[in-house]
């Protein structure tokens, strides 16, 4: 059977993709999965899944710390102010994934995000967490799903609520990413249930 948990340098199994890049074995061991709470960790998370669409995760991981510098930390508050001259800055920061369309999204979510509530984000997003009961932990990597009903419906929220550039799959992987569902495989050393 191909995908299923293999031992890592350490001998413990692991999810293959933890293990495809020594830059994953952290992220994967105590990042990955973990729950995400605070309205300006889940903004962060959400940008950085926006940004990833279409790209390996491992791209947006090894510039994470360009764009925290680039979004002053990813504080809802500070980048809701940035203007033309921040935009054109982040255009230009090599440090980024410079694609206009997601760097115009992060500055409008942040001017959005900004209007609500503290701690609405977070309420929001958590609120779609499926019950772990209902879920049976997957066996091989085959059995991990792209979108399900409760990122469809997250997206679909998230939309309503005036957010941009988040969809089923983004917000399926923002799901996975903040561990509001434990796709660690069934053998996985870092699964929370094992």
């Amino acid at each position: 059977m191909t995908g299923e948990a293999v031992p890592g340098p350490d001998g413990r199994p692991r999810c293959p993709w933890g293990l495809s890049t020594p830059d994953y074995v952290a992220y994967h061991d105590e990042e990955w999965g973990r729950p995400v709470h605070g309205d300006n960790a889940l903004f962060e998370r959400l940008c950085l899944e926006a940004f990833q669409s279409g790209l390996s995760w491992i791209t947006i991981l090894r510039r994470r710390e360009g764009f925290r510098r680039a979004f002053a930390g990813f504080g809802i508050a500070a980048v809701a102010e940035f203007g033309e001259a921040d935009r054109e800055r982040l255009l230009a920061d090599e440090g980024i994934i410079r694609n206009r369309a997601k760097v115009d999204a992060t500055l409008a979510n942040a001017k959005v995000l900004a209007g609500w509530e503290p701690g609405e984000l977070d309420t929001l997003i958590w609120s779609y967490a499926p019950d772990p009961k209902t879920r049976t932990a997957p066996l091989t990597t085959a059995d991990v799903p792209a979108v399900t009903d409760e990122s469809t419906a997250l997206a679909k929220a998230l939309k309503k609520r005036g957010l941009r550039f988040i969809g089923p799959t983004t917000a399926y992987a923002l799901m996975q990413a903040c561990g509001l569902v434990d796709d660690h495989l069934k053998d996985c050393v870092a699964r929370r249930d094992g």
